[in-house]
């Protein structure tokens, strides 16, 4: 599993890819699917670019896990793995947006991608566990991987990290490619075909 783990990450850009051939397949969208979609995808973006504004352009890596700083703050600090779950809820919010074979394929994909995102995070914090010891001990009985929690953190564990968003939207410059591109298609769908 570890191994499969490194592979998932390393390609983990690549992932979606059968899942947009199918989408666009078989899409069917409609005009409250697009709305509601759009919102769920709008959101996830927007975590993703809080995330990527306190972790740093470091989080584009596919070379392998690793990390320049333990990050605990902003979305870092509710849920351990904020991008991972921005980007399942970009796939999700295209599932609904698309229409297509609904809900059988956004289910398949929503059970696919946490698979693939746990995989992944079993190495990445195998990593952290090593390179932050204590720090990240203490950090994981605070912040759960996958759900999330409202205590504060203590100073102790603070990554005292300074949010940039224009850092953060300059390293999203692909996913919002993708978003857009793909939004497109969609739109192109439902208003002339």
């Amino acid at each position: 599993m570890k191994q499969l783990g490194k592979i998932l990450f390393k390609y983990r850009s690549y992932t979606p890819l059968p899942f947009v051939f199918c989408m666009i397949l078989f899409m069917e969208p409609t005009f409250y699917s697009i709305m509601t979609g759009i919102c769920v995808v709008l959101l996830g973006e927007a975590i993703r670019v809080w995330s990527v504004g306190y972790a740093g352009s470091e989080t584009r890596t596919t070379t392998g896990v690793g990390g320049s700083n333990l990050v605990t703050q902003g979305p870092y600090s509710i849920i351990r793995n904020p991008l991972y779950w921005g980007n399942i809820m970009i796939y999700s919010g295209f599932g609904i947006m698309s229409n297509a074979l609904f809900p059988y394929l956004l289910i398949f994909a929503f059970v696919y991608f946490v698979f693939q995102y746990y995989l992944i995070i079993i190495n990445e914090e195998e990593y952290l566990r090593q390179a932050y010891k204590e720090e990240f001990s203490e950090y994981c009985k605070l912040v759960k991987r996958f759900l999330p929690t409202a205590k504060p953190l203590p100073d102790s564990i603070k990554s005292n990290l300074v949010f940039d968003l224009k850092e953060g939207i300059k390293s999203e410059k692909r996913s919002l490619q993708a978003v857009t591109i793909v939004s497109i298609i969609i739109l192109i769908k439902f208003i002339f075909l």
